[in-house]
């Protein structure tokens, strides 16, 4: 009988369409955090270990690192509100995206670069934030992988 393989760690997932990423702890164990609707933060969310590693329910989506820095930084734009460099760097992506869809268009290869680079930009700085308030979850070092 074969085995199944077990996942390296870290991974990162879209679970019910909120991003989760499963790290190593240092026992040796996995810590999961699921990005808050409510605050962009990380919670823990141990309950979710199972179900997404067996992929049970159908909505579990895994994604590689750029992507999953990428939708994580949709998720915290389409979510959250409020003021400061990085909610106005949400807004120019969300103007960009607007402009192409009222023009009835798909976003350029370049507007589609250039919104790749703000979200990195904009994940480096949530989650420096983040850190910098002592959250465990925290990880501003993923985009520059």
């Amino acid at each position: 009988m074969t085995e199944k393989p077990v996942t390296a760690l870290p991974a990162y997932y879209l679970y019910h369409q909120a991003p989760v990423k499963i790290v190593e702890t240092p026992d040796g164990g996995a810590q999961v955090w699921r990005v808050s609707i409510d605050t962009g933060g990380w919670h823990a969310k141990p309950s979710l270990f199972a179900e997404i590693m067996l992929a049970v329910g159908g909505d579990i989506f895994r994604r590689s690192e750029a992507d999953f820095v990428q939708e994580v930084e949709a998720f915290r734009a389409y979510y959250l509100e409020g003021d400061g460099p990085i909610f106005a760097l949400y807004e120019t992506v969300r103007s960009i995206e607007d402009l192409a869809t009222a023009e009835g268009r798909h976003l350029t290869p370049r507007e589609q670069d250039l919104i790749r680079g703000i979200r990195q930009r904009t994940f480096v700085m949530f989650e420096e934030q983040l850190r910098a308030a002592g959250h465990p979850g925290a990880d501003p070092d993923l985009a520059a992988r």
